[in-house]
């Protein structure tokens, strides 16, 4: 795997984005705003996930003075998602906000920007370029492929930023369409070292939504590109933040509990090895200890297959043989194949 592209180091409140940190977990509520008792409920469901950063949807005045009562309710950065009118900009900078979302499609007069720079610096608050496929400002080269537009709208959005003297910026390039989305962000990473907030916008319903977005997501992330990602999923919130650290697992940048590993099952399995790993993952949901544990459905892929798994079961006819990293420990009956595992992992 690529090493990590540099970038520069930025802080969204007390948790850093890019440099030397690890890659954030973001999500955005699903409440009205101005409902201060739900909002602050959502992120501290959020928070028990492990979401490290929030964004909330800044439709009115009242919605951004209200972010003065959630975030005295919580306990990670806030980001207010601004379109259209930079005045909600300015009062969620008054309110309390640690980060800013602009869209430059919908906010790019500069006298606008100029005033929301010079809140945003007081306060050393960053400002996300939060680029979208379809609500691009109007192009200087109108016949260019559309990864090529969006990285021109991000560009153009930078350099009126650094020109007032601000660069506390990170930057997003999201599509739906996950090639454009790829190619966008590559394109960037070649011309700026600023922080990546990475996602595949309206990805759809949890089935489809999370193959499309890890498959962006992965990519770039595997390539070294990205500091920050957001799973867009129409689900809750929590579904997005499991999905993205799954997405971090998979390729290793972060371990956050038990991981478990099952085989797909085929004929040569004997035992409701679907029904066994499903419980199996529900007592492990509770965990914290970052280990590796295997269901495994027959000796062809028992221990072998599963060597660097830290504990093990591998099913056979009626009995199961429990292994540590590749090694034999014991055997069980079918019936006590649950409780058995468990055993051994409590040991670990």
């Amino acid at each position: 795997m690529p090493g990590r592209r540099p970038t520069r180091e930025l802080r969204i409140g007390d948790v850093a984005v890019g440099g030397d940190a690890p890659v954030v977990v973001q999500s955005m509520t699903k409440t009205d705003t101005r409902n201060v008792p739900a909002t602050i409920s959502q992120i501290r469901q959020l928070e028990e996930r492990d979401c490290q950063i929030v964004r909330v949807a800044v439709p009115d005045a009242e919605a951004a003075e209200a972010i003065s009562g959630i975030k005295r309710g919580i306990g990670i950065p806030l980001v207010a998602d601004v379109h259209f009118d930079y005045r909600l900009a300015l009062v969620s900078l008054k309110a309390g906000a640690d980060g800013l979302r602009l869209n430059p499609g919908n906010i790019a007069d500069p006298h606008h920007v100029a005033e929301v720079v010079k809140a945003a610096k007081s306060r050393q608050v960053p400002i996300r370029i939060g680029v979208n496929a379809g609500s691009l400002p109007r192009p200087t080269t109108p016949q260019a492929p559309l990864p090529e537009r969006m990285v021109e709208a991000a560009m153009q959005h930078i350099r009126l930023l650094e020109d007032l003297d601000f660069d506390l910026i990170k930057v997003s390039l999201k599509a739906f369409d996950v090639p454009t989305t790829v190619l966008a962000y590559e394109l960037m990473a070649e011309k700026t070292s600023y922080p990546l907030h990475l996602g595949i916008t309206e990805a759809g319903l949890p089935k489809a939504g999370l193959v499309r977005s890890a498959v962006g997501i992965g990519i770039l992330l595997y390539h070294g590109v990205g500091d920050t990602i957001r799973v867009s999923l129409t689900a809750p919130p929590q579904e997005e933040v499991d999905a993205a650290y799954h997405i971090l697992e998979s390729l290793d940048l972060v371990r956050r509990g038990p991981v478990l590993v099952s085989c797909p099952t085929c004929g040569r399995c004997e035992v409701d090895l679907i029904r066994l790993a499903q419980a199996v993952e529900a007592r492990l949901a509770s965990m914290t200890k970052p280990i590796k544990v295997a269901v495994m459905g027959c000796v062809v892929n028992g221990p072998g297959e599963a060597r660097d798994a830290d504990l093990g079961l591998a099913c056979g006819q009626g009995r199961g043989a429990i292994f540590r990293r590749g090694e034999v420990v014991r055997t069980v009956e079918e019936a006590d194949f649950l409780e058995a595992l468990m055993q051994e992992v409590e040991r670990l």
